[in-house]
């Protein structure tokens, strides 16, 4: 945004300061002010001025502020804005707006302007000033000369006049030629389909919630985008209708996203123009045409919707506490700190009007044009900007507990033993689609389902995602596309469920829920005895998953996790399993099904794993104990069975933990053989035991002892000793 400071020093006469000083005062403010070009011709330049002949030269020809205004800061968007800005600064009188016009005569009654009622609380005001016996020209003085500074195009005295008052004080405005509409004017809704020629010469063929200012018969302009054709001021024009409105923020945005338009009065009705501005832009801009010659006709028609007035013009006032101010703000470099006086001031300056309610607390009533300010915490920072941040003292704030959550260790505790197993995390985005809702969304319960975004960004993301999985493949593809072919991540994050009460018919309240994922992909997997190689990265994630529990104090201990081969529909059937905790869901993991595989156009097997970790929360970490390690020999054992597909390691496991030897120290598959052919239904299974004392060397007979009873046990689960 461009500024001419000759054009501030005219809302501020006595302003006293240099160029540049004016440029490092705002931009500590706020309102900042990025490049300085001096626009003194080179003939008058010196290599060193005086500092009467500097200020002479600045009020003469000025400087061109290049500004970064927020957002949220339209009122600062124009040159009175800013001069307001600079008059709280420097404690300086602003000069008013002169409004003043000739006093017009009414020939044939009120020109007629109405608000449609589909369009109430779209447009909140709308004013209109008929001028007659104009005269069309090019602009002069000083809307020329400013024009020419800022390289702004100049057209005609009508349209230049309202171009000025928007750069001059904020707000947008329109002028018709008055012969081209016929009837009065209607603020409606557009009919869908209906055609309208903008001033850029493009029609455009508008939907049935584009607001438009039209006549009896046609629209006229697109309402806080841009004008029409068929009504722009010519140089044959005579008659001409001054608009100036206030329409709901919203409207514009949708209407200027969806015809691809973005104009300076779009930009800032899109922000929340300043509900009484309507009136003075309308008068500003009359005075500026009727420079030309014409005559004015009529008062101002000024047309307000009361509903949309009180939530913009006339909000309720704030309680503003100055000990509040100080207990927020703090100390300051200077002795008397921030005064009351101080902060009347400064707020009185900025447009806010004050009432003193008690010693030191003020009802504030809001400026019309400042819709950022809402709470008494906005009008707080207001001083504390005004005031200068650099003028805060360098206080350490006052310490405050930390407190750690309560899953904090615990996620700590996952995060540390999957980076040990070789893992990296991950990140994937929060949303997911229907189609990945319904295929990897498994833990479903009554009355709860997926949650749908009321706005989504695109069908891939109209959902918070019920599912840590369709991330965690499109993770692993990512990789796989860009030759990585070895690949191992994981994520903890949020999923999200929403629960529908027996009597509503939508989402009442969402619930989060933590969850784990896991992803794994390699090219060649290194054969690991047992396991074949195509096996390997199988039996890698049920040994992560196996690791992840151990972390817990489980209920039942080891033991009382077991495996099932049942697995949900986006897992390969039998090179998958489900992770039993006490007979109920812990977590899915396996390879994924080969048609989500095609669907992804996956290069290599991929496989992954979802472990609750909500269940697990619930548990408390596994306290870690050492044990004093024995001097005594070890002793090995190896037991080779037959035994039915049907009997699981986890069964034999338990079984000879059953036995309660205290001297067996660990026992573990070692070979794992298969021939379904020659003997199918079953398989060969090597068992290794490892004995050890702590306090004695182990003995023969206790050795055979222990032997025969672990011969017995795994006979009678099924198994048949091979010679």
């Amino acid at each position: 945004m461009k500024i001419l400071t000759a054009w501030l020093r005219h809302y501020l006469p006595t302003l006293s300061v240099t160029d540049r000083q004016l440029a490092d005062d705002l931009t500590l403010r706020g309102i900042a002010v990025e490049g300085v070009h001096d626009l003194t011709p080179e003939s008058e330049r010196r290599p060193s001025y005086a500092s009467g002949e500097l200020k002479r030269l600045q009020e003469k020809y000025g400087s061109l502020f290049e500004m970064d205004i927020t957002t949220n800061r339209v009122d600062a968007m124009n040159h009175y804005g800013i001069a307001r800005e600079a008059a709280t600064i420097y404690n300086l009188p602003l000069e008013h707006l002169n409004t003043k016009l000739p006093v017009g005569t009414l020939v044939d009654g009120p020109f007629p302007i109405r608000i449609a009622p589909d369009a109430k609380g779209l447009c909140g005001r709308f004013t209109a000033q008929v001028l007659r016996n104009v005269t069309i020209a090019p602009s002069t003085g000083k809307i020329s000369e400013y024009f020419n500074l800022l390289g702004q195009k100049q057209i005609s005295n009508a349209v230049d006049a309202s171009n000025y008052v928007l750069l001059g004080m904020g707000h947008p405005t329109h002028a018709f030629d008055l012969d081209k509409i016929e009837g009065g004017i209607v603020v409606r809704l557009a009919h869908k389909g209906e055609k309208l020629k903008l001033l850029d010469g493009t029609e455009r063929t508008l939907e049935a919630d584009d607001l438009v200012v039209a006549d009896e018969k046609k629209a006229l302009a697109l309402a806080g985008v841009m004008g029409g054709w068929d009504s722009m001021i010519t140089p044959e024009t005579k008659n001409i209708l001054i608009e100036a409105a206030w329409f709901d923020p919203a409207t514009v945005r949708r209407s200027s996203r969806r015809h691809l338009l973005h104009t300076d009065a779009s930009h800032r009705f899109e922000r929340g123009a300043d509900f009484n501005a309507a009136p003075v832009a309308n008068a500003l801009v009359a005075q500026r045409i009727l420079q030309a010659g014409g005559k004015i006709e009529g008062e101002l028609i000024d047309v307000i919707d009361p509903d949309v007035a009180a939530r913009t013009a006339n909000r309720p006032t704030i309680e503003l506490s100055v000990k509040q101010v100080q207990r927020h703000l703090g100390k300051t470099i200077d002795p008397e700190g921030i005064t009351g006086e101080i902060v009347a001031r400064y707020l009185s300056s900025l447009g806010c009007e004050l009432i003193l309610h008690g010693l030191d607390i003020y009802r504030t009533k809001l400026p019309s044009w400042r819709l950022d300010l809402e709470r008494e915490i906005d009008l707080i920072e207001e001083v504390a900007r005004v005031y200068g941040y650099n003028r805060f003292a360098n206080t350490l704030p006052t310490a405050l507990p930390v407190i750690a959550h309560p899953t904090a260790a615990k996620e700590a505790a996952v995060r540390t033993r999957l980076l040990a197993l070789g893992f990296s995390e991950s990140i994937s985005s929060s949303f997911a689609s229907q189609q990945d809702s319904d295929l990897f969304y498994t833990t479903k319960q009554t009355g709860q389902q997926p949650v749908p975004m009321e706005n989504p960004l695109s069908e891939e993301a109209s959902l918070l995602r019920p599912s840590l999985i369709p991330g965690m493949a499109t993770m692993l593809a990512h990789n796989l596309n860009r030759d990585v072919r070895e690949v191992r991540l994981f994520e903890q994050g949020q999923i999200f469920t929403g629960t529908i009460p027996a009597d509503a018919s939508h989402i009442a309240d969402v619930h989060e829920s933590p969850q784990l994922t896991l992803g794994l992909t390699t090219a060649n997997p290194q054969t690991i005895a047992p396991h074949m190689a195509q096996d390997v990265p199988f039996f890698e994630l049920k040994g992560a998953i196996e690791s992840l529990l151990s972390l817990f104090t489980l209920p039942g201990g080891a033991e009382a996790v077991t495996f099932t081969p049942e697995s949900p529909a986006w897992l390969q059937p039998g090179r998958s399993a489900t992770a039993l905790l006490n007979n109920q869901p812990i977590a899915h993991f396996g390879e994924l099904a080969q048609t989500q595989a095609q669907h992804r156009k996956l290069r290599q097997p991929v496989y992954l794993a979802q472990v609750d970790l909500a269940t697990l929360y619930d548990l408390s970490l596994r306290k870690i104990t050492a044990h004093d390690l024995s001097r005594y020999q070890a002793v090995e054992r190896d037991f080779s069975f037959v035994f039915p597909d049907a009997v699981q390691w986890h069964t034999i496991a338990c079984a000879i933990q059953a036995l309660a030897i205290p001297e067996l120290q660990s026992r573990k598959p070692i070979e794992v053989w298969r021939n379904e052919k020659k003997y199918p239904g079953v398989y060969s299974l090597l068992v290794r035991t490892i004995f050890q004392s702590l306090d004695r060397t182990l003995r023969d007979e206790e050795l055979a002892t222990w032997s025969t009873q672990i011969i017995e046990t795994l006979t009678k689960l099924g198994g048949t000793l091979r010679a």
